[in-house]
């Protein structure tokens, strides 16, 4: 077999333990459920202090035109709720990496680079979870919009109700229902029509002549695609994270998740081409590609710590109400603190030191540790942004939360693995192939 016939074969021992993957997830998630069914009945008293808490949160916030502002709503028993939030939680954080994994891929056109071309295939293939991921977040949306999302009850736009809110009121022309599924539909749909249309011509250079007319077509509608995402993904990172604090808005949150993204989905593309090479495939990806992976990873690592510095800095400096209790949430509550810190070790300290250096980027047991650590460390990050603002002081780390990660981990891995054995592991006839194979840094 030549180098340019090479595929992958999603083997039953793969599939196995993809399988297993799953089902100890659904395991871990019944037996979470379990456990906070059984101390429901503990949350008399820290029901209290909950409410407590949280009028004084919004006391400070000034969110409230009212006392009205304060009152929580329970009408959902904790545990549902906090599936629905860890539900949301992946279905935003792995939708990422399916869009990532196509933005990977027109970035790569659309600079004409040829680094790249020998692993090509797998972002391709990672974004064959957006009409999945669509179909999800819809379904979720729906089941569980109430306790995800503030803004979704009606009598907070009634001047006549007791819990009116003059400054949702004021916002209700983009934080409405309809507008907001729209969106939704709007942007996976775009994304899964750019994806199918440069999906089925990146394939058809297997079985065309050699030459540059394909390539010439998916660069064009790149280009394209890159405009559609750049505002889409930030409308996304909006409705789909920052509206749960509706009250709260930042000016760079949209930058900010996408480079929780960006580095989740290079992390990912890291880790699978190195258990590729572990496994006999990709043997035209040498130290030299996973150099350029890394310094990808490493570069931005620094991004994102840059974002997040300067999103807590303005506020922190400007110390408006609505801008600061974000914060004050995450750092004055046993439940977030902790974590708010580790998220900033995770996901700048360790990788920044660890692949510091010319080597560590070079090396495959390197790089898997560190693409490991980060994936975990940026799914942290989205349970940070979404968990205070959906639970308040019910959110937690637990069973149910590992549980639900396993579940999506295993479903994203099993269709990005089946879609990856399906066509060529490498573009043979791609116009730029010859210079991946003669990379060298």
């Amino acid at each position: 077999m030549t180098i340019s016939d090479e595929r992958f074969d999603f083997t039953s021992k793969a599939k196995r333990n993809l399988a297993i993957l799953v089902v100890v997830g659904i395991l871990f998630l019944i037996i979470g459920i379990y456990l906070n069914m059984a101390g429901a009945s503990h949350d008399t008293g820290h029901a209290t202090l909950q409410t407590t808490a949280t009028t004084d949160l919004v006391a400070f916030n000034g969110e409230g035109e009212g006392e009205h502002a304060a009152v929580e709503h329970h009408e959902t028993a904790t545990w549902l709720k906090r599936l629905y939030t860890d539900l949301w939680i992946n279905n935003v954080f792995f939708a990422g990496l399916g869009i990532i994994g196509l933005f990977f891929v027109t970035l790569q056109y659309v600079t004409q680079s040829s680094w790249s071309t020998g692993f090509l295939r797998i972002p391709t293939a990672m974004a064959n979870w957006l009409p999945i991921a669509g179909v999800l977040m819809l379904i979720v949306f729906f089941l569980g919009k109430h306790d995800l999302f503030h803004w979704t009850h009606e009598y907070l736009y009634d001047k006549t109700s007791p819990e009116y809110d003059a400054l949702l009121d004021g916002k209700k022309a983009f934080l409405n229902t309809t507008f907001y599924v729209g969106r939704m539909v709007a942007f996976f749909g775009g994304w899964t029509l750019f994806f199918f249309y440069i999906k089925k011509r990146i394939f058809a250079e297997d079985i065309e002549a050699p030459g540059v007319e394909r390539w010439k077509q998916i660069r064009g509608i790149s280009a394209w695609f890159i405009i559609f995402f750049g505002y889409s993904s930030s409308i996304g990172a909006w409705d789909w994270v920052m509206s749960i604090d509706p009250h709260w808005f930042s000016t760079l949150f949209g930058w900010y998740v996408f480079s929780s993204w960006w580095v989740s989905g290079l992390a990912l593309i890291s880790l699978i081409v190195i258990i590729l090479k572990e496994n006999g495939y990709l043997s035209i990806v040498t130290e030299n590609h996973l150099h350029d992976l890394g310094k990808f990873v490493f570069g931005f690592t620094i991004f994102w710590a840059y974002l997040w510095f300067s999103q807590f800095l303005l506020i922190q400096y400007a110390n408006i109400p609505e801008e600061t209790v974000y914060y004050i949430q995450r750092l004055t509550s046993q439940q977030y603190r902790p974590i708010f810190y580790i998220n900033l070790l995770i996901n700048f300290v360790f990788p920044f030191l660890f692949l510091m250096t010319r080597d560590s980027k070079r090396k495959f047991q390197t790089m898997k540790v560190a693409a490991v650590v980060i994936i975990v460390g940026h799914w942290l990050d989205f349970w940070l942004m979404v968990t205070p603002g959906v639970m308040k002081f019910d959110g937690g780390l637990g069973f149910m939360e590992l549980g639900t990660a396993l579940i999506y981990l295993g479903a994203f891995l099993w269709v990005t693995l089946n879609n990856l054995s399906k066509h060529l592991l490498i573009p043979k006839n791609h116009p730029t192939l010859e210079e991946s194979l003669h990379h060298h840094i």
